[in-house]
């Protein structure tokens, strides 16, 4: 089961959390709210429920020290 982890405001911000959390060994996958097509919106990111703990965690860490 996946478990949304995060909200991005958009599809860049989401790309480069995506990359940091797969650069930890994580799966990650992103999804779309709202606008389609255009990669504007805000973008879902999820994780399998067994690594949420762990990505909040790298999450936090990433924005909090940027």
């Amino acid at each position: 089961m996946w478990k949304v982890v995060y909200i991005a405001p958009n599809f860049e911000v989401a790309e480069h959390l995506k990359s940091l959390l797969e650069g930890e060994g994580l799966l990650v996958t992103l999804r779309g709210i709202g606008v389609e097509g255009e990669g504007k919106g805000p973008v879902e990111m999820l994780v399998p429920e067994s690594e949420a703990e762990e990505a909040y965690e790298i999450i936090n860490s990433s924005l909090i020290y940027g």
